[in-house]
């Protein structure tokens, strides 16, 4: 993994390069994800690069670890409280379809958590453009395939280095690089609601999920779970769908 992380800092510095922007930012939520991507664009942007922790009604577990990350990599650092914007922006959301009767109480958790990750997004792209840097995302090879991130949240990012790596390898890289043993051992969780757990929520496992990845056998039930989620979310993958050229037909 030495290896791996020496080239994946390179990486993140030629993109840099041949974009002509002066740095890079991500969002830091106390997960090994960002911890790992965290510690990357420290080393790739030493005195350009920076950590932005961004709670929304989140467990302060989690900025404590947010902090270990900060602790550990060196990163230049902000804090923004999205919790006020949230209230305020999806308050007046609900209000304004429930007047009209279109509010779906079923989907309410759902709308709540997911602007929750839009609001992150935006907020990392206005501090970007402050500091012309690109966004860093943090989607491993598992997130990617299941499609386990908020399309224009957590998938709005400009660059995905660790796309290619299963959530296994990316704790490998989590050791190489040094992020705290409390961040690796912790429970994988998008901290969007209360007791929400990454695994719970999917209904198998990440282990599941790199096997499949990685071309091995695993349950029948967790492959169909996987394969589903994969079919489901492919437009999370794409490009917004454009309608054939009618000008050439």
């Amino acid at each position: 993994m030495k290896e791996h992380a020496e080239k994946l800092t390179k990486w993140l510095r030629q993109q840099v390069e041949k974009t002509g922007v002066k740095g890079l930012v991500v969002g830091i939520s106390g997960g090994i994800d960002s911890a790992v991507v965290a510690h990357l664009i420290k080393r790739a942007m030493p005195e350009h690069s920076l950590g932005v922790i961004m709670p929304c009604k989140s467990n302060p577990l989690d900025e404590e670890h947010a902090r270990l990350v900060i602790e550990s990599s060196g990163i230049d650092s902000v804090k923004i409280d999205l919790t006020e914007t949230h209230d305020v922006l999806f308050g007046a959301i609900k209000q304004k379809l429930k007047a009209i009767g279109q509010w779906n109480e079923e989907q309410e958790q759902l709308g709540d958590a997911n602007l929750r990750a839009r609001l992150r997004m935006s907020t990392l792209y206005t501090i970007a453009t402050n500091y012309q840097y690109l966004v860093v995302g943090t989607d491993n090879a598992a997130e990617w395939h299941t499609g386990y991130f908020t399309k224009y949240g957590d998938g709005g990012v400009d660059l995905v280095p660790l796309v290619h790596y299963t959530k296994g390898e990316v704790r490998m890289l989590a050791k190489e690089l040094g992020v705290p043993d409390a961040i690796i051992d912790k429970a994988p969780s998008a901290g969007l609601w209360e007791g929400q757990t990454d695994e719970n929520e999917m209904g198998t496992t990440y282990d599941m999920i790199d096997r499949f990845l990685r071309g091995e056998p695993v349950p029948e039930k967790d492959k169909q779970i996987i394969e589903q989620m994969h079919k489901r979310t492919e437009h999370k993958r794409q490009l917004a769908v454009a309608p054939p050229d009618f000008h050439q037909l």
